[in-house]
C-alpha cells in the first residue's frame, strides 16, 4: 500500500491561469517523499536524517508526467511508495490525485550519501530493510 500524502494547494501556489505553477508540482511530490520518510522512519525527514543520522540521499533524477491541472478547488492527494532500492539508491512513485483525477505521476531517484563528506553509500541495515518490506511489486 502507498503511503498517502495530504497537501492543501492555494492561491498563493497559482499563477495568472489559475491552475498551479509548473514549479511547485516537483515540490509538492518532495514534500510527500519527505513525509514518507518521517512516516516510516518515525518522525525523521531528511532533516532529521542529515543531522542525527549523517545521511543525505540528494536527486540525481526527477521525472513527471503531467495529466490534469492542479487548483485550490480541492486537496492534492500523493501517494508515495519505493518502487526500487539499489545498492546506493532508492527510486520513488508518486502520484499525485485532486478529486480522484489523477493530475501527475512522478519518478524520483535519489542516492544515499555520507552527508558530512558528500560521498556515496548503501543505507544501513535497518533503512534498507524497512524499504525492501514496502518496494512495490
Amino acid at each position: 500500500m502507498p503511503y498517502t500524502h495530504e497537501i492543501r494547494v492555494t492561491w498563493g501556489d497559482c499563477d495568472p491561469a489559475r491552475i498551479a505553477y509548473t514549479a511547485r508540482i516537483p515540490w509538492f511530490a518532495l514534500d510527500a517523499i519527505n513525509a514518507w520518510w518521517e512516516h516510516h522512519l518515525g518522525g525523521d525527514g531528511w532533516f532529521q536524517m542529515e543531522l542525527d543520522r549523517n545521511l543525505g540521499t540528494p536527486f540525481v533524477n526527477m521525472n513527471i508526467d503531467f495529466r490534469a491541472p492542479i487548483t485550490p478547488r480541492h486537496r492534492l492527494v500523493c501517494d508515495v511508495a519505493p518502487s526500487r532500492l539499489g545498492d546506493t539508491s532508492i527510486s520513488f512513485r508518486v502520484n499525485g490525485f485532486q478529486d480522484g483525477i489523477l493530475c501527475f505521476e512522478g519518478r524520483f531517484t535519489c542516492v544515499f550519501i555520507v552527508a558530512n563528506t558528500f560521498h556515496k553509500t548503501r543505507p544501513p541495515a535497518e533503512i534498507a530493510e524497512m524499504i525492501r518490506a514496502l518496494l512495490e511489486p
